[in-house]
């Protein structure tokens, strides 16, 4: 029998339409039974779950040859649910899935939903992660452009090799996801560009510009100070990432540990340990702690563990900088 956490899960993200952390609970609540030596429930519990989630994947197309290798297409799996951000920013995200959910609506009224979107911020706080909820929500897959590949190994067939990234937008819908974008679009007038650089991204420019597909066009970088400005002008909205606040912070722990929370948890003590980490530290830490209480055979985690597995991500981080 599921234990009374879980079925209240089941039935909030039932509720709220989360279908991945419907499937994510049904899993846990399958393992508890196996647990309890009910293999065959177990047994029957995933099949489900495999059969809805294969049923709900949407179809990834073949790239061309000559692109394979340098696109990354895959299924999304991660729900908006996952994405703890700061409320504004979320509100955001929410706004261009409802656009393009709508978007015959929105054209037949001579508009378009937000297709071009620049992330920006440091490390880990949930520019790619983004990317990938917005495919997840809209059913459709995320292609990641593998730029610093394309620029290293054909520097002279740069410009090319966008052209045919950006034909394919209108063959094979997605999310187009350009991360590390700096690798182009770094200002024209830095001191050490190259002139094949600046023809680099003149020609984004003009691809960006001139694109009128139904595809999604998402570029994320860490140092927006490199970027030329006349990029962001292109773009529909600009996403500004930042650390966790307190909220985030305690919201990500609770998304990331769910039914395993300690039974005597000290928030003060968790916020203050996990001050200045990241979201995808936050993440780490936490999976760290759970999978101390998997090995020790525990359901929760104990709190002592999860302090440590904070203040070991804060010393990764000290001994990096």
């Amino acid at each position: 029998m599921a234990t009374a956490d879980q079925i209240k899960a089941l039935i909030r993200s039932h509720a709220s339409e989360n279908s991945e952390q419907f499937y994510t609970t049904a899993l846990q609540v399958a393992a508890h039974e196996a647990r309890l030596g009910h293999g065959a429930l177990a047994h029957d519990i995933k099949g489900l779950v495999d059969k809805a989630r294969k049923e709900h994947r949407p179809v990834v197309l073949q790239f061309p040859k000559e692109l394979q290798g340098f696109v990354l297409s895959e299924e999304p799996s991660v729900p908006r649910s996952a994405l703890v951000v700061e409320s504004a920013l979320g509100e955001r995200v929410d706004r261009i899935v409802r656009e393009h959910r709508q978007t015959e609506k929105l054209k037949s009224h001579g508009l378009m939903p937000r297709r071009r979107i620049m992330a920006v911020g440091p490390p880990g706080t949930g520019k790619t992660m983004t990317a990938h909820v917005l495919a997840h929500e809209l059913r459709i897959p995320l292609h990641t452009i593998q730029v610093d590949r394309i620029v290293t190994k054909f520097m002279g067939e740069t410009a090319a090799k966008l052209r045919r990234v950006f034909d394919q937008m209108y063959d094979i819908p997605g999310v187009y996801l350009f991360d590390e974008f700096d690798a182009i679009g770094g200002a024209r007038s830095l001191d050490n560009d190259v002139g094949e650089m600046r023809r680099v991204l003149n020609a984004f420019l003009q691809f960006i510009e001139k694109d009128t597909s139904d595809s999604i066009v998402f570029c994320a970088t860490n140092s927006p100070q490199l970027l030329d400005e006349a990029l962001f002008r292109r773009y529909d909205d600009v996403f500004h990432f930042a650390l966790p606040g307190e909220a985030e912070r305690k919201r990500l722990i609770q998304n990331v540990l769910g039914t395993s929370v300690p039974e005597k948890l000290d928030w003060d003590v968790l916020l203050a340990k996990s001050h200045d980490l990241s979201q995808a530290e936050i993440d780490l830490a936490c999976r760290d702690a759970l999978k101390e209480a998997i090995l020790s055979g525990e359901e929760r985690v104990e709190h002592a563990v999860l302090e440590r597995m904070f203040d070991e991500r804060r010393s990764r981080i000290s001994s990096v900088g």
